[in-house]
């Protein structure tokens, strides 16, 4: 257990840093991680916005957050809870697999962004 903990805080350390390396550089420079999908298409994938909405959250401007991407805004703590749920059965069980409600939940949640990634284009957010 105590190797899962070790390989959790190591990675878990390693992304908080590269998260706030890209954040301090984003807000110095402005320049983001352009998005793929709208690069291409000219349309917003369910993802854009999410650099300036958690950069909002860092500044605790939470109604800018809302505006920049309203549904993964509201799905974060849900997000934030499953991603404890799988720390914790990994830590404590050494469990990789979901079990099927997990599973279902994951699958509703895509299901959100893609309806989400439609939406947003036909009313222009």
């Amino acid at each position: 257990m105590r190797d899962r903990v070790k390989k959790i805080v190591i990675i878990g350390a390693a992304v908080l840093l590269g998260g706030c390396a890209y954040a301090v550089f984003y807000q110095l420079t402005g320049i983001g991680i352009p998005c793929p999908f709208h690069l291409i298409t000219g349309l917003n994938c369910p993802g854009c916005g999410v650099t300036r909405m958690l950069v909002y959250i860092m500044h605790l401007d939470l109604g800018n957050a809302f505006r920049s991407n309203a549904v993964l805004f509201c799905m974060l703590p849900f997000l934030l809870l499953l991603l404890g749920y799988w720390l914790y059965r990994y830590i404590r069980f050494g469990a990789l697999r979901n079990n099927r409600a997990v599973e279902i939940v994951c699958w509703v949640f895509v299901g959100i962004l893609l309806i989400w990634g439609i939406v947003r284009n036909i009313i222009g957010m």
